[in-house]
């Protein structure tokens, strides 16, 4: 093979750690040293290093001020303002996701997968929630939360277990407490149609969800519902929403049952 054949390949590696290198920046906006960025993306130090002096030169990352961290630059923040602005989908259940949020006064997520995250598509609080620091591009962790074993409790069971598989990989030492939690929550969702997880990303927060199947594709998504409170009471929250939840989300489906975009 020569060597002008072997490019294109090399050439979309290189984009495709780059993107590592940008998904690693969540939506608290924490700066990122190079050692953060070798941590979240598993890339060694070197690759990190040389990626990050192209993406400055580029516009992707900019440097702190008196520094040496990075932040996001003004180009991939312009691409997802585009995507909100012309979003489709957004467009449609934002509203749908404020009034369930108002009438149970929590916050609601609507989410897809994202490697071994949650990705906030859809996000709204209702008017008396103090604010978790999430918001639309928010990450969570698929293994732990609640949001995250809806969504993997809906798939299909030849897509779940592979998937299952690598998260429980990448959880090392920890993945038998992961699988544990994960199974409750499926054992859950089988009885009740809903889960619930506390402290499954930050401590005193909880979250109730379901999977929800969104247009004429059935793209399997999470919804939840959850909020940060002093010591909750996750089995009277879980009975407080979740009939709540499960009506919302058939409502949803019939809502974007003509949806035939991507996420």
């Amino acid at each position: 093979m020569s060597a002008t054949m072997a490019t294109p390949s090399e050439g979309v590696l290189t984009v495709a750690r780059g993107m590592q290198v940008l998904r690693a920046f969540r939506s608290d906006r924490a700066s990122l040293s190079n050692a953060e960025l070798v941590r979240r993306t598993g890339l060694s130090k070197a690759t990190v290093s040389r990626l990050t002096t192209t993406l400055l030169q580029l516009g992707a990352l900019r440097r702190v001020a008196g520094g040496r961290e990075f932040e996001l630059g003004a180009a991939p923040v312009g691409i997802g303002h585009a995507y909100i602005a012309g979003s489709d989908l957004l467009e449609r259940v934002n509203p749908f996701l404020q009034e369930l949020a108002d009438r149970l006064n929590v916050s609601v997520a609507l989410a897809v997968r994202d490697d071994l995250e949650m990705l906030y598509l859809g996000y709204r609080v209702g008017h008396k929630v103090a604010t978790l620091r999430l918001g639309q591009g928010s990450v969570l962790p698929l293994g732990t939360t609640s949001i995250g074993h809806a969504y993997l409790w809906g798939l299909p069971p030849a897509e779940r277990a592979p998937l299952i598989a690598a998260l429980l990989r990448a959880y090392g030492a920890n993945a038998g407490q992961v699988e544990r939690v994960m199974q409750e929550s499926f054992c859950d969702l089988e009885s009740t149609g809903t889960c619930a997880v506390l402290a499954g990303y930050q401590r005193d927060a909880y979250g109730v969800a379901l999977p929800v199947r969104v247009g004429r594709r059935g793209i399997v998504m999470g919804l939840s519902c959850g909020k940060a409170d002093v010591q909750p009471d996750l089995a009277a929250e879980q009975r407080r929403i979740a009939p709540v939840l499960r009506k919302a989300a058939k409502e949803l489906e019939k809502l974007m049952a003509d949806f035939d975009g991507e996420p």
